[in-house]
């Protein structure tokens, strides 16, 4: 941040950028995995539908299937029951739309359920940090749903197929569990060492601190994310073993950040490639602080989540504008007698981020995406046409492909996703190549040109006091942990707990600082309560680490845990 005063911000017209939106990144450390377990749960329930000659019911079946492209970074206790939730509520939002479609055929009534469902998935998602592909693929089925001729009778056979292949989606998303029992939660601690070991290799250099400040964020959003992995994990049993030993090398990750210049990033390195396959965990001292170090990751899971109506509450403006966007979107796209207003409705609701720049950024992300993947579709239809075999083979590539690529960038992701939704409408029956192509190229510009008006439309106002909140919060940690520095002799896991509390108020007033920066018109933000809060909070992580450096060496040498995978 390099503002010590309030500020509003830049002007809307200097975000409106397009400088790094179609950026490539690095792909995904496991981005074959979802993609992968997208074509295992897809294939066998489109293949038998083809076999038995019923391939217009795939969209039923595809509904289920498609909840195995969640929860692939959780561990597979909680994977479990994420995909669990994620295969409840995706019926519940096709139950909706069958009940409905079979109920009315008004397009504006249905328009307006589709807009409703739309923000009801958004918030909840958001909510529950279900995490990709969040709200987006649910919205897309029951959208679609809404415009499939029903009748109240089907109702309970077309549910009945999206629950069988939502079983098989869980047990394909469950599938690596007996090889790799543990392959979330290392994953997740070697990305928390590499990150470290990259902000201490920068802080080396010498140069400017500011310099470094997104490498220290990226750090602790890593080390952050890994503790919410471990803790996730239960704290008896044959699993607490793997869990106490990983916890030990997230905690080393989280000093070297508090602590850059005393640490060695090839270490870190070091045992994040050991973290790699299903060798043993390696092990960083046999210290006393171990001991503390533990209580105080034991202590953490006292702590309950905050209810889900009160986590509900800040994501208002968001859901409002969901519903809005999506609504008008649909509404444009009747107006324009487009046949098919739900793809208008589901690029709206694709749209929606954090924050106004962000909703800006995905929506040139989503139309350059779509308008490539309706000309990719013009190549590919000819193909497809000469028999469903190869329609279905067809879809299935792009799906993989889809998932492949969209760690790379949404709108690289997106070339694959529009050729095969225009592909699954054919399944009932081929139709008018380039009647598709238009109909989904006005609707992809209809969608995002209105979605964005309603995002800016309906402003974040409480963005500002959410800043407020964490400032708050950041402050209350930091005056806790430095209670803690004041005593000769704290509890043993206390200083480890407060310590930790407060590298987690840090991240999340640094997302909230990010979140609140992105959107406009809003009140003007605190920016110099928001530095100082994260400089005294970093100089109190700082000595708290110090605290620890005056015990016994806990880095002694580098041995492994005798902990099998």
């Amino acid at each position: 941040m390099s503002s010590a005063t309030p500020t509003s911000g830049t002007s809307p017209a200097r975000r409106l950028s397009l400088a790094g939106v179609l950026r490539l990144r690095r792909p995904s450390e496991i981005w074959f995995k979802p993609a992968l377990s997208s074509v295992a749960a897809v294939a066998p329930p489109n293949l038998l539908l083809l076999a038995v000659g019923r391939l217009d019911l795939a969209m039923y079946t595809m509904a289920g299937s498609l909840c195995a492209l969640y929860a692939h970074n959780r561990p597979y206790a909680a994977r479990a029951r994420t995909l669990a939730w994620v295969v409840l509520g995706m019926i519940g939002g096709l139950a909706v739309a069958l009940v409905t479609a079979s109920l009315t055929g008004n397009a504006v009534v249905l328009v307006t359920v589709g807009a409703l469902l739309a923000a009801v998935q958004k918030a909840l998602c958001d909510a529950t940090r279900v995490g990709p592909p969040g709200n987006v693929v649910l919205t897309f089925i029951s959208s679609a749903a809404l415009f499939v001729p029903q009748t109240l009778g089907q109702v309970p056979g077309h549910l009945a197929l999206a629950a069988a292949a939502g079983v098989w989606a869980w047990l394909v998303g469950m599938a690596p569990a007996p090889v790799r029992p543990h392959g979330p939660e290392r994953r997740a601690t070697a990305q928390a060492l590499n990150a470290a070991a990259a902000y201490a290799a920068a802080h080396g250099t010498g140069a400017d601190g500011d310099t470094h400040a997104p490498a220290r964020a990226a750090g602790y959003a890593a080390v952050q994310a890994a503790w919410q992995t471990l803790l996730a994990l239960p704290a008896t049993g044959a699993r607490a073993a793997t869990r106490h030993a990983l916890e030990r090398l997230v905690v080393r990750a989280e000093v070297a950040l508090a602590a850059p210049a005393d640490t060695d990033p090839e270490r870190l390195r070091s045992w994040a490639r050991a973290l790699r396959g299903a060798g043993r965990i390696p092990r960083t001292g046999d210290a006393p602080g171990g001991t503390d170090e533990l209580l105080g990751v034991d202590a953490e899971l006292a702590a309950r989540p905050a209810p889900l109506r009160q986590r509900l509450g800040p994501l208002a403006p968001i859901a409002a504008r969901t519903a809005l966007g999506c609504a008008l979107a649909g509404y444009a796209s009747l107006a324009l007698g487009i046949g098919r207003p739900y793809w208008a409705l589901v690029t709206a609701a694709a749209l929606y981020q954090a924050n106004l720049t962000l909703t800006w950024s995905r929506a040139v992300q989503r139309v350059v995406g779509n308008l490539a993947g309706v000309l990719l579709f013009a190549a590919i239809a000819p193909l497809a046409h000469l028999g469903q075999a190869l329609l279905v083979l067809c879809c299935l590539a792009l799906n993989f492909g889809a998932e492949a690529l969209i760690t790379r960038n949404y709108w690289l992701g997106s070339v694959c996703v529009t050729p095969m939704a225009l592909l699954v409408t054919e399944f009932a029956g081929y139709q008018a190549t380039g009647d598709l192509m238009t109909e989904r190229a006005v609707d992809t510009l209809v969608g995002a040109l209105v979605g964005f008006l309603a995002a800016v439309v309906v402003t974040n106002r409480r963005a500002g006091s959410r800043v407020e909140q964490a400032v708050t919060a950041a402050d209350r940690a930091r005056e806790h942990a430095v209670r803690l520095l004041t005593e000769p002799a704290p509890a043993p896991g206390a200083l480890e707990a407060a310590r930790r509390s407060l590298a987690a108020a840090l991240t999340d007033l640094r997302a909230t600082a990010d979140g609140a920066a992105g959107e406009w018109w809003g009140r003007a933000l605190p920016q110099e309560r928001v530095v100082l809060a994260e400089q005294s909070g970093h100089r109190t992580l700082a000595e708290a680490v110090r605290r620890q450096a005056a015990r016994p060496d806990r880095d002694a040498g580098t041995r492994t845990e005798d902990v099998r995978p």
